[in-house]
């Protein structure tokens, strides 16, 4: 654990990395304790339930907060797609923080980002605005929120990222109720971006990759060739299907996707924008 600069902390432990802001300055002291507390045996009581998060959500069975929480997020999902609780542990962990520091006094401005997946607690008049960005460090596009707008988390999924996906979704940027939630949707929907039967791209069991993986014997893509533009208008498309599918149901506020230089918006509103950078480049 350390502190990371002035009106930030930064809390370490294994595979978890946050980076955390808080305002008014003057409750930033029991929000920041607050955070500390609730970080303090997360990851042990995380480990504790591996069994059970790794079973398919429909299956499981949590009793830890950070693991109820990642159960709930993915069980909406479950008679759509298999998934397990830990494609929302990132998401979980940041909110489950965030909920800690909201409860240590009423905070006008808050996020937990947790490599990325980021837990935002906004009030009235506050606002919140974040770059997409590619694994080279491209920006894809921003994300504009404000007070109000029932947006409490920010998460990507695709290739390249901390964990194995399905999908060729050079990334997938969801806005949802909770990171959880968006966490979950993302991994699902990069999932969907995708050419199941394209040959030239490259998969393996991933199980091979990471024996104790959640996705067991499932294939996962390992490498991705340049694609024909109808190619990635094909992927795009797949993925865009899912994710209209989960605005409908009311499971995320929108979405961006991105392969290759192209790019797909779903869902926009007056309050919370998505918006796609003016010269997206292969």
């Amino acid at each position: 654990m350390s502190r990371g600069g002035p009106g930030r902390l930064h809390l370490q432990h294994g595979p978890i990395d946050l980076l955390i802001e808080a305002e008014p300055a003057p409750l930033r002291d029991a929000a920041f304790a607050a955070a500390r507390a609730a970080f303090d045996g997360l990851l042990e009581g995380l480990v504790a339930e591996l069994p059970e998060l790794r079973r398919a959500a429909e299956d499981a069975r949590c009793s830890g907060p950070v693991a109820g929480r990642m159960l709930r997020a993915t069980a909406s999902h479950a008679k759509d797609s298999f998934v397990t609780p830990m494609a929302a542990v990132a998401g979980a962990v940041a909110d489950e923080i965030l909920a800690a520091m909201g409860r240590a006094g009423p905070l006008e401005r808050a996020h937990v980002n947790n490599g990325g997946d980021i837990a935002l607690l906004l009030g009235e008049g506050q606002g919140y605005r974040a770059a997409i960005s590619s694994r080279e460090g491209r920006v894809l596009g921003h994300v504009s929120l404000r007070g109000g707008d029932g947006i409490g988390g920010i998460a990507t999924s695709g290739q390249g990222g901390r964990s194995l996906s399905l999908g060729i979704a050079e990334s997938v940027t969801v806005l949802a109720a909770s990171a959880a939630q968006a966490d979950v949707a993302a991994t699902l929907i990069a999932n969907a971006v995708d050419l199941p039967h394209h040959p030239r791209i490259s998969r393996a069991r991933a199980c091979d990759l990471v024996p104790d993986s959640d996705l067991g014997a499932r294939s996962v893509v390992t490498g991705v060739p340049r694609l024909s533009g109808d190619e990635i208008e094909m992927a795009l498309v797949a993925g865009v299907q899912r994710a209209q599918e989960m605005l409908a149901k009311g499971q995320i506020s929108g979405a961006m996707l991105c392969l290759q230089g192209q790019s797909r918006i779903v869902g926009r509103g007056a309050s919370a924008e998505i918006e796609e950078h003016e010269h997206v480049e292969a």
